[in-house]
This record gives C-alpha cells, sequence and structure tokens, in this order.
C-alpha cells in the first residue's frame, strides 16, 4: 500500500483531471525517564476518554462502541437496475415567504431514455454551488447517475440566493435554514417519491444535508455525509482565533460566481436576470462582502464566538439526528477536527460509521485513491447505505467496520473499533533547550529559545495546500510535501530516531510557556514525520492567539485524567491581555492525526508565529503583534510539553 500514500503525494502536487476540475470550482502508556518515548506495550488498558464538548453540552465520559470489533470492508456492487437516467431541469418550490427554490429531478430511464414510471426511493442534495454547474461536475450538485440507475430519485436543489433560486445567501443562516423542511415535504409530495428519503452530498451539501437531519423532517432515513463541518467558528473560520484567509474568501467567491452563471439565461432571460441581480445585490451589500470585511477589521460581533456561528455550526444541533449517518473525511482535510467530532457526537445514538482517509477537502470529496486496502469506492459505500436504511434491505450496511482510518507510515487504510482509540493513553514529550523533544522533564536553567514573529510562516506548505481545500496542493511544488522551508524561521524540537514503530492516534495538544516583545501573538505548532533523510512530512498542525488562550475545561477532552484537547472559549469576555515580557501558559489544540513514526524516523514538533494563509489575526490583533520576538521558555518550573494519544502498535498487527 505504498502506492496509495504515492499517489495521494502526486495528487498534492500535480493533481488528476477530475480533481483539477472540481478544484477550479471549489476556488505510550505514560511518562519514562528515557530521552526516547516508551516503546510499545503487549496490551493497553481501556482509555479514560472524555468526549469533547459544545456550546450546548459539558465534557463527559466516553461511551466506547464495542460492536463490529472485527469487522470487515466488502465492496457491495450490484447490478444497475435502469440502463440510464434524464433529469428534469428548473422545477420551482415555494417557501413560505413566497421565495422560489430552482430544482431538478433526475429520474430513472429506459434504454429509450425515456422517464421510468413508478415510485422510487430518493436522494436530497441542496447545493449553494448551482445544480446547473453540478450537472457538470456532479460532486458540487449534479445527480448521482450510480445511484439513479441503481433506482433512486435524485433531487438537487439550490439553496435560497444561489443557482437558479431567488433570495439572498446568507451562509447557513436562518432563513437559509428555515427552507430544508419545506424541501424535503415538498419531496415526499412528488408522484415519484415513495416517501423514504437520503441525505447526501459532499462539503457545503454535506453542511446542508447534516443541518436539514437535525431538524428531523418526515420521510428522512439516512445520511451520507462527504467531508461535513463540525463547528463553524472552530474548524475552519477562526481556527484559533485567526481568520483563514486561505479558504474563505476562494468559497465565498466561488458561491458568488457560481450563483450568476445561468446556463439557461436564454430560456428566460426575464427572470434569471432577476435572480442574478438579486445574488449579487445580496452578496456585496448584505453578506459575503461585509461578512469578509467585518471578520478581518476586527468586528466583535464576527471575531468572537458567539449566536452567528453557533447557529452555523451543525455539531450543535447532533442531539437531534435519530437516522443512521456516514461520515467520510480526510487527515488533511479542512473540517480535520470536525469530522471525527461529528462522529463521536452521533455514535451513542444513532447507528454512526466513519472513514477518513489521506486526503484533503478536494481529494475526499471524490474519495481519491479508491478502491484501497478493502475500501471500496464511494459510490458503492452509499449506494450500500441507502439499500439498508432508505430503501429497507438487508445488505450488511451496519456491519461495516465502526471506524476506517488511513494509516501514516504504515501507508495503508486500517479498522478500528471507536474513535478516539479505545486503547490509546495519554504521553507528555517535553522540549528542551537543545531543541531535542522527550520523555524527560526539562531540568532547571534550560535556556529559552526565541524566534521573530511574522505574519506569512507556512506561505508554501502542506497546510498551504490543506487550507486552500487541495487546490495550490495541485501544483508541483516540493514544500508542499516537505516542511522544512515552512519551519526554516520556526524552532525545531525532534527526538532521537525511534528504535520501533511509535503510533499516534487522536487528537494532540501543545501545553507552552511563552512570552513575547510585543502585546500579543499567534502560535503555530506543526507536527511532522521526519524521515532518515531529513524530510518533513508533514501530519497535523494547531494555531492559537496567546490573548484568546482561555481554556473550558468543562468543555475540553481529557484522556486518562489529562487535558489533551483544549476547548478555548473564543468569546470577548474571556480575552486575556499577554503583554510584552510576560510569561503566559497557552494550550495549543493540535487537530487529530493517525501515524506510526517508523524506527529510524524522528518526531518533530516545530513551534512558530504564525501559518499563512490558515490564520491571519484580524488587523487589530495583527497590529499588536505583526513585530516582536517570541520566546519559548521550558525548564522545571515552566515544562514546555507535546500531549500525544500512544496507542500499541500491536492493535494494527
Amino acid at each position: 500500500m505504498a502506492g496509495l500514500r504515492a499517489g495521494v503525494s502526486r495528487v498534492r502536487t500535480s493533481g488528476v483531471a477530475a480533481g483539477a476540475v472540481l478544484a477550479a470550482l471549489l476556488a505510550l502508556t505514560g511518562c519514562s525517564g528515557s530521552s526516547t518515548p516508551d516503546g510499545d506495550s503487549a496490551s493497553a488498558p481501556q482509555a479514560q476518554w472524555t468526549t469533547l464538548g459544545t456550546r450546548a453540552v459539558l465534557a463527559k465520559p466516553q461511551k466506547t462502541i464495542t460492536a463490529n470489533q472485527n469487522a470487515q470492508w466488502v465492496d457491495y456492487n450490484p447490478d444497475a437496475l435502469y440502463p440510464g437516467t434524464v433529469t428534469i431541469n428548473n422545477l420551482f418550490i415555494t417557501m413560505a415567504d413566497g421565495v422560489k427554490l430552482a430544482a431538478s429531478v433526475t429520474l430513472p430511464a429506459d434504454a429509450s431514455g425515456k422517464a421510468v414510471s413508478g415510485k422510487f426511493p430518493t436522494i436530497l442534495t441542496q447545493t449553494g454551488y448551482n445544480k446547473d454547474a453540478g450537472a457538470f461536475v456532479p460532486a458540487i450538485g449534479g445527480g448521482d447517475q450510480y445511484l439513479v440507475e441503481h433506482g433512486y430519485a435524485q433531487v438537487v436543489v439550490d439553496t435560497r440566493g444561489t443557482g437558479r433560486s431567488e433570495g439572498e445567501w446568507t451562509a447557513f443562516g436562518d432563513t437559509e435554514q428555515k427552507d430544508y423542511t419545506p424541501t424535503v415535504d415538498w419531496v415526499l409530495q412528488q408522484p415519484w417519491c415513495d416517501g423514504r428519503i437520503g441525505l447526501y452530498g459532499a462539503s457545503l451539501l454535506a453542511i446542508t444535508g447534516t443541518l436539514t437531519a437535525e431538524q428531523q423532517p418526515k420521510g428522512v432515513k439516512a445520511l451520507f455525509d462527504i467531508v461535513p463541518m463540525g463547528d463553524g467558528y472552530r474548524d475552519i473560520v477562526f481556527t484559533g482565533g485567526q481568520v483563514n484567509v486561505g479558504f474563505i474568501p476562494l468559497w465565498l467567491a466561488l458561491v458568488t460566481g457560481l450563483s450568476v452563471i445561468d446556463p439557461s439565461l436564454y430560456q428566460d432571460p426575464g427572470e434569471a436576470l432577476t435572480a442574478e441581480l438579486e445574488h449579487v445585490v445580496g452578496a456585496v451589500t448584505n453578506f459575503q462582502v461585509p461578512t469578509l470585511l467585518k471578520a478581518v477589521a476586527g468586528d466583535p460581533n464576527t471575531v468572537y464566538d458567539g449566536d452567528f456561528w453557533s447557529q452555523r455550526s451543525p455539531i450543535e444541533g447532533t442531539p437531534r439526528i435519530d437516522v443512521p449517518t456516514f461520515i467520510v473525511g480526510g487527515l488533511h482535510d479542512i473540517f480535520q477536527r470536525g469530522e471525527p467530532n461529528l462522529y463521536e457526537q452521533l455514535k451513542n445514538h444513532v447507528t454512526t460509521k466513519m472513514l477518513l482517509g489521506p486526503w484533503t477537502h478536494v481529494q475526499a470529496a471524490l474519495g481519491q485513491g479508491l478502491p484501497a486496502d478493502g475500501v471500496p469506492v464511494l459510490d458503492h459505500i452509499a449506494l450500500q447505505w441507502f439499500d439498508q436504511y432508505v430503501r429497507g434491505k438487508s445488505v450488511g450496511a451496519g456491519s461495516l467496520p465502526n471506524v476506517t482510518q488511513y494509516l501514516y507510515g504504515k501507508d495503508k487504510f486500517v479498522t478500528m473499533q471507536d474513535w478516539p482509540n479505545p486503547q490509546a493513553s495519554a504521553q507528555d514529550l517535553y522540549l528542551h533547550a537543545d531543541k531535542s523533544l522527550s520523555a524527560t522533564a526539562p531540568a532547571a536553567g534550560e535556556a529559552p529559545i526565541k524566534m521573530l514573529q511574522e505574519p506569512l510562516e507556512g506561505i508554501c506548505s502542506e497546510s498551504t495546500a490543506q487550507w486552500t481545500a487541495g487546490l495550490l496542493g495541485l501544483v508541483a511544488l516540493p514544500c508542499f510535501t516537505d516542511d522544512n522551508l515552512a519551519e526554516s524561521l520556526e524552532v525545531k524540537y525532534d527526538t532521537a530516531p525511534m528504535t520501533e514503530d511509535y503510533y499516534i492516534n487522536g487528537p494532540l495538544m501543545a501545553d507552552l510557556w511563552i512570552s513575547t516583545t510585543a502585546a500579543d501573538a499567534g502560535v503555530v505548532v506543526r507536527v511532522d514525520d521526519v524521515d532518515a533523510s531529513g524530510k518533513a512530512f508533514a501530519l497535523t498542525n494547531g494555531i492559537q492567539t496567546a490573548s484568546m488562550r482561555a481554556v473550558d475545561t468543562s468543555r475540553s477532552r481529557t484522556l486518562d485524567g489529562q487535558m489533551i484537547q483544549p476547548w478555548h472559549s473564543f468569546t470577548k469576555d474571556t480575552v486575556q491581555a499577554v503583554g510584552s515580557g510576560n510569561l503566559v501558559n497557552l494550550q495549543v489544540e493540535i487537530f487529530p492525526t493517525s501515524a506510526v513514526i517508523q524506527p529510524g524516523h524522528k518526531l518533530r514538533i516545530a513551534v512558530g508565529a504564525s501559518d499563512f494563509p490558515h490564520g491571519l489575526p484580524p488587523l487589530p490583533d495583527l497590529v499588536q503583534s505583526i513585530v516582536g520576538v517570541l520566546t519559548v521558555t521550558s525548564d522545571d518550573q515552566h515544562p514546555s510539553k507535546i500531549v500525544l494519544p500512544v496507542v500499541p502498535v500491536s492493535t494494527i498487527e
């Protein structure tokens, strides 16, 4: 399986045709006294995890899923029931306020191309990327021919203010969400719908599906989410309290641009031009442009967590989802944080499965590299899911592995009983003045290490590829597969070369003591697998604004009683001044990963002051942090460290 990881690397740099098209549109078991980490143990006790809280729910003891411990993948690919499909475009659904949403319907067709009469279970997809554009790139909202040929009708709807639909777009705002259940009701009333509905889509389309399921509309039987978002603020827009200037402007521009592309303009110019004008005016005056400007300018109602973000965070409503849910995500996806958190919030009250690949956002949306290691292509998995839970057939979907993750280092997909890993244990690795990283606590008098604060670190790195949804990763630049350039101005802490496999799986945390000569500072922590030649393969990273370091311990995740995933408040009243020269303790959330550091390789923690374009402080904070010297202190009184979820390698052998 070395080939899949190599293939993924090639996708990041050179790309494939489908990825390019979509991208264009999507513009240890404790500490030891040794200097190296502890090795494997033959068996590990059950991990004492707590869940990560949400705005509405506190952290609580984790309930581990015990079913399907030895489950295996089976490729479900029955013969098609129909030879073709036919699409009926631009049907209109009238909302309570009179706004009309545009829809297309794709039905099974006979050999002559004529729609087959009868009632069918129906797949509903709600897109903000223009269903007419989706006709050319199905991943952003076209009919899925494979599913329809296997006996489903599919409805694709332009959400309010996008595509041919009327109204103004507000990115999952209250008005848009009020459209979801009436849209389902309209589908149920159609003569070709048999009353059973599955929700399906990738990215924005997965978010609308999740939010729809939370409303528990009549007829919805299952949800298949490809790269969904969990927490809008923490996952993507304001990670660590900093504006994502890589993805968010591109995304807003994409939605706006596709909203004024109307292939049917010549058919009904009056109606089409009216909708296009409404979309443009709304974008410029009401939502897209004003929201972006507010974020950059530091508007308190935007840059701090609150109702605006809670409303747009599907994870807040997961207790209301009552249908079986399948989640597809990526270890370098823009929603790398949110996908396993969604799984965790759902798994104990509905049947839930999760597949995490070695993917950026675009790659995950396409299921790049599948089939591999027994894992089928996404269409086959989706069909099995819907056949089981929408159509009601017994096809083994419930017996699929609970969790399937790609494992860096072993370069293969592995199945797991649950997430987080039930056999993980927390291990502290400490930062030292000699730039080593070990399980030995720092001694008295170890000297602090200084670095320059500047806002453009990471501008050419794997992080750049990730936080542009994989778009820039399609360009063949060596710095997208080797983080040494990005870390040239950062302080790098390395373990000794591993003498045996070292397996980490789950969320991580950096617990740092820092000071700055400026008024504030941003801190980025990169986690790398460094091979014998010195090449640094990026596993994951975290970013945090020091003044927004306040942690809500009641919502933070612990492992064996030790914090391992902090939940930062990010509210205006919890801002804590840093001040020039003051030593402060900072917990940096590092997004989950799954990797084995092989013998001869090193684990690296690189600490820096920025990760552009993943994060850029709003202008008021940027002014306070752009010029200064950042100091990392690690001694016996101020032990800076990283907390790792370490798993016995025997669990995958």
